[in-house]
């Protein structure tokens, strides 16, 4: 499948704080915008994929945004993998296309925490909450110590992680967050559940994302302005709760990344520029390792030094990814490696001809892994 799909526009809305839009709303609004992008007409739409809102699940939610968006699809629905979702649609967009079930999917996000419900984000965790157990920055707190424990992983290390997507995040004009961090100012901001600090953790977020996917004839025939074709993806599923895992330094994502990088034929020395989901520091070392970067413990070294910087030898999160630019899951990773790829974003790495994506839901439950190239 490598390169028969291709995604053809991409749009979002601001992020941060929106009173009075609504998760369907700020869709709406941003397949609009992703329609611009690609310059075409709403009506060759045939599939609607959506990833319902974490803070509000509601029943036969893809039909409601679909009716918003006056479309009537061969196929369409939501799916839930937490913040591996939108990648995971990505994946089974591209699959119904190459199928013949669809001919034209818009994948599609939005949620309101910041103005809304944040009540899935804080809840207690069952029968482990008289533990103190509550809200998801615990669960990675417990990957995180161990992580350290196993490998010598430091703070500083973690660190680096949060002022690379702090300055990337710092010179884009869209970022919720624009404000740079050193060293100083990260060993300062308060601890959340230790060994994670405030700026370790994703922001709160409203927004809303959307892309366009077709076949890479399709995008011909409607003279799509600047397509950027699917190399590869991939999926694995932890699936277990933290407490139940044999290893918590090891994660599924593996699996997925030897899938998409088998259908892209390349390897991690190919790559170009990364966009990493940074729900909290820790797990942006950890996916390189199980992507392949670096060896199992060697995470932590491997993000510092200015690596993952700009200006570094793989840079990653170049908007600013969930601790900067937005904290709505994912789908904003994907429209920036599309930009990366058109050779149209805020911050270009020169040259890069191959990007890759990850996405992860839960407590590093899921995952889903994306390679996009040039055409």
């Amino acid at each position: 499948m490598r390169g028969n799909v291709v995604i053809a526009g991409v749009g979002h809305t601001a992020f941060g704080r929106l009173p009075g839009q609504t998760p369907v709303s700020m869709i709406v609004d941003a397949v609009a915008n992703a329609l611009d992008d690609a310059r075409i007409e709403k009506d060759v739409i045939d599939g609607v994929m959506v990833k319902f809102p974490t803070s509000q699940p509601q029943f036969m939610y893809g039909q409601r945004v679909a009716e918003a968006l006056g479309l009537q699809p061969k196929v369409g629905g939501v799916w839930d993998q937490g913040g591996a979702a939108n990648i995971g649609l990505i994946s089974y967009a591209s699959l119904a296309i190459e199928a013949g079930l669809c001919e034209v999917a818009v994948v599609c996000f939005a949620d309101n925490p910041k103005t809304g419900s944040r009540h899935n984000y804080s809840r207690p965790h069952g029968e482990d909450a008289v533990h103190g157990w509550f809200g998801t920055p615990a669960g990675y707190a417990m990957i995180a110590r161990r992580h350290m424990a196993d490998f010598g992983t430091t703070e500083e290390e973690l660190a680096a992680v949060a002022m690379a997507s702090r300055r990337h995040g710092a010179a884009n004009p869209n970022a919720q967050l624009r404000k740079p961090l050193d060293l100083d100012g990260y060993r300062t901001s308060p601890l959340v559940v230790s060994p994670l600090r405030r700026d370790d953790c994703a922001l709160i977020s409203d927004g809303g994302a959307a892309v366009i996917l077709m076949s890479a004839s399709r995008a011909r025939e409607l003279n799509v302005r600047a397509p950027v074709p699917v190399l590869g993806f991939g999926q694995g599923q932890t699936s277990w709760n933290v407490v139940q895992r044999p290893d918590l330094t090891t994660t599924k994502a593996q699996e997925s990344a030897a899938t998409a990088f088998e259908m892209a034929g390349l390897t991690p020395k190919d790559i170009d520029v990364a966009q990493i989901y940074d729900c909290f520091t820790i797990t942006v070392p950890m996916t390189f390792e199980d992507y392949g970067f670096c060896r199992k413990g060697e995470g932590g070294r491997f993000v510092s030094d200015g690596r993952i910087e700009i200006d570094g030898e793989l840079p990653t999160n170049t908007s600013g990814g969930l601790l900067s630019e937005t904290g709505m899951p994912g789908l904003q990773l994907v429209i920036e490696g599309v930009r990366q790829m058109r050779g149209e974003a805020n911050l270009q790495v020169k040259n890069a001809r191959t990007c890759i994506v990850s996405n992860q839901g839960g407590v590093m439950t899921t995952h889903a892994t994306l390679i996009l190239g040039q055409d």
